[in-house]
């Protein structure tokens, strides 16, 4: 970190001293349950971030992505979010199995709006309710089983100043190196970026469920 002096918050008291009060709206926006409008963030999503935390208090926000519906809303205040092919970490269930917890964003394209889920969660498998999250005839090998605690939508306002869903800040892919070159390089493990070019494109092409 930097060793320049800063003017650090200490308290939540201080905090609050330089910003306004929240509104009235923004005060009593989260709900217990997913509502109709909440469903139907999540029935139109096909990408959402997940963040969990580990017993030692670290923290980890995992990307996912599939076709919208394909987390299950089981009632108004149950989820089954279904686990894909991956590296084999399994960093947010390893977390959700230690500290049964998570939050969720879900996100539209198109819409700038956001919705934000917390609560408990556990992770379920062998179990029927997965076959209906099954893709190209790929039944997930497990699931995170959410019990919603907290939910509400969330305003546009960054959404809209990244510009995520037009294409101001769109950039060509050989602006950056490739995937492989950037993990050759940061993992050594002796494989070439090259190799690992074609190991991701495989994996891009042939094994995604």
């Amino acid at each position: 970190m930097s060793e320049q002096p800063v003017n650090r918050v200490e308290t939540v008291e201080d905090l609050r001293g330089f910003y306004e009060e929240p509104s009235l709206l923004s005060q009593q926006k989260f709900m217990e349950t997913l509502d109709e409008h909440c469903r139907a963030m999540i029935a139109r999503s096909p990408f959402y971030c997940v963040a969990t935390m580990n017993e030692d208090g670290s923290l980890d926000v995992s990307p996912r992505g599939d076709p919208p519906g394909s987390v299950a809303v089981l009632d108004p205040a149950t989820l089954l979010l279904p686990d894909r092919r991956g590296n084999n970490r399994l960093d947010s269930m390893t977390n959700v199995t230690e500290r049964k917890r998570l939050a969720l964003l879900f996100l539209v394209p198109g819409v700038l709006e956001t919705l934000r889920v917390t609560g408990s969660a556990e992770v379920i498998h062998d179990d029927p309710r997965l076959d209906a999250c099954a893709i190209n005839g790929q039944v997930p090998p497990a699931g995170m089983l959410v019990s919603v605690e907290k939910a509400c939508l969330q305003c546009g306002k960054a959404v809209k100043r990244s510009g995520l869903w037009e294409d101001t800040y769109r950039i060509s892919r050989s602006e950056l190196p490739s995937f492989g070159t950037m993990l050759a390089e940061q993992t050594g493990t002796g494989q070439t970026a090259k190799e690992l070019d074609e190991s991701i494109d495989d994996a891009y092409e042939n094994r995604l469920y």
